[in-house]
């Protein structure tokens, strides 16, 4: 068991080393921290210390550097999550505003993630599975190219290109929105789905001729309503992994793989459990069934119309827990107030 003053000693290793980047000894500790005892007394501590594997030492007669399981003991009794400076939350207020539709406040989300933390931002949509399809349009750019608009209520917007098999008019057009609309407005994305692959001839001899032209409709929103379905996970500062690659003890290709693919982290992500204030992490090792042991992710939920997603951050084990556990749940509280605002995302 560790002591109360162990459990001190190991979180001003871990903020030193975070800090400084060289491994912490005893006479250090008590010169930057008010212990109020001895050199030796606190040797003895991180002694302990390092019979509990928390600490280790990477060189002989180096001070000690804390191990993954040193980090995860360290937030776990993390008193509180350090606030963000009032400069800090202005600035996420400022680069989130008036954002032109998802896809930019996604895109903003991530980018000042990375500029707050140094590291890899990382935010999972919102889901759209459980949405409602609330309005689709076509709009004709030739009489045989249309581009077909699609609306959710969870603030989804699908804009596609549809090249048609025949040439049509402007009535033509307004049959088949009509048809498509009473198929799909209204309904689940997964309702919509099926209906629109079940389509069938139509009972009208006159509508048979618009058939090839509904077809090739009903396929590209079928598509466009299975990309609603899916999960999507938006990234940026992939290139602070190069500047921060001597933090990692081996190669940083795994994260630039996962990075790259994506499914990883978003699997990853999905099964990290969240402490009442909806914050995770997952550190070092805990990570190495994903083929990511040399990282530590740290998010935040938040709200969204389709229930909960993720915003977080990735990078080194090495990282400072506290100011991105806070920036994270700084940035997505923002997020949720935005997603609740009628409009923002349309």
């Amino acid at each position: 068991m560790v002591t109360e003053r162990g459990l001190e000693v190991l979180r001003a290793i871990v903020q030193d080393y975070v800090a400084t980047h060289e491994p912490v000894g005893s006479r250090s500790i008590v010169e930057r921290h008010a212990f109020g005892v001895s050199a030796a007394t606190i040797r003895n501590d991180m002694a302990q210390l390092e019979d509990e594997e928390l600490i280790a030492a990477p060189h002989t007669s180096s001070g000690r550097v804390p191990t993954d399981k040193g980090y995860r003991v360290f937030v776990n009794h993390l008193a509180q999550v350090r606030p963000l400076s009032t400069g800090q939350r202005n600035a996420i207020e400022a680069f989130l505003a008036d954002p032109a539709d998802l896809d930019d406040l996604m895109a903003r989300t991530v980018r000042v993630l990375t500029q707050l933390t140094g590291q890899v931002a990382l935010a999972q949509y919102p889901s759209f599975a459980r949405a409602s399809i609330t309005h689709i349009e076509l709009v004709a750019l030739t009489p045989n190219r249309m581009l077909v608009i699609l609306v959710t209520d969870a603030g989804g917007v699908s804009q596609r290109i549809a090249p048609l098999p025949i040439e049509l008019d402007e009535a033509d057009a307004a049959v088949l929105r009509a048809r498509l609309a009473s198929l799909i407005t209204g309904r689940a994305v997964s309702d919509a789905t099926d209906r629109i692959l079940s389509l069938g001839e139509p009972e009208q001899p006159g509508a048979r001729r618009l058939q090839p032209a509904l077809l090739a409709l009903a396929a590209v929103i079928s598509e466009e309503l299975a990309e609603f379905r899916q999960e999507k996970l938006v990234m940026a500062g992939a290139a602070t992994l190069a500047r921060r690659e001597q933090d990692f003890r081996g190669s940083i290709h795994p994260l630039l793989e996962a990075i790259e693919e994506q499914v990883t982290l978003l699997r990853l992500m999905s099964e990290m459990v969240t402490d009442e204030h909806g914050l995770a992490t997952s550190i070092g090792l805990e990570n190495a069934s994903f083929g990511l042991g040399e990282a530590s992710i740290v998010t935040s939920d938040y709200a969204a119309p389709g229930g909960t997603a993720r915003v977080g951050v990735m990078g080194p084990t090495r990282m400072d827990y506290p100011s991105n556990l806070a920036a994270a749940r700084a940035v997505a509280r923002y997020l949720s107030r935005m997603l609740e605002e009628d409009g923002t995302t349309r």
